[in-house]
């Protein structure tokens, strides 16, 4: 049962990246979702400048220890969500340099939102 949730909650650190990065295209579905994802990208901006872990990697954790697993079986979610979550060579400048990388990246989608705006 704890291993489920451990995966469970790597699955959730996951989706929540990938929403972290690329959530600003939800805007042209839905214009409420920046009061969501604008929260959202300052915590991961947050985690990336300030080199700090995320409380899904503690909890998760906990569940493995509970689960009395100390290292991943090979299934698909160890295989290929861990390395892009948890990368092995993840140093401090190279979490600054991804944190800009996530600034930028917003700042593009959210000016193409605003420009396609400002057309309507």
């Amino acid at each position: 049962m704890y291993q489920i949730a451990a995966n469970l909650t790597l699955t959730i650190h996951f989706i929540f990246i990938i929403f972290v990065v690329f959530g600003a295209l939800f805007f042209l579905i839905s214009k409420k979702i920046v009061f969501i994802h604008f929260p959202f990208l300052i915590w991961g901006c947050y985690v990336e400048f300030t080199n700090s872990i995320c409380p899904l990697t503690y909890l998760e954790n906990w569940f493995l220890l509970k689960a009395n697993l100390t290292t991943y079986s090979q299934g698909f979610i160890q295989n290929y969500l861990i390395p892009i979550v948890y990368p092995e060579n993840l140093t401090k400048d190279l979490q600054i340099y991804l944190g800009i990388l996530l600034v930028l990246i917003n700042i593009f989608f959210y000016t193409f939102i605003f420009i396609k705006l400002k057309k309507k």
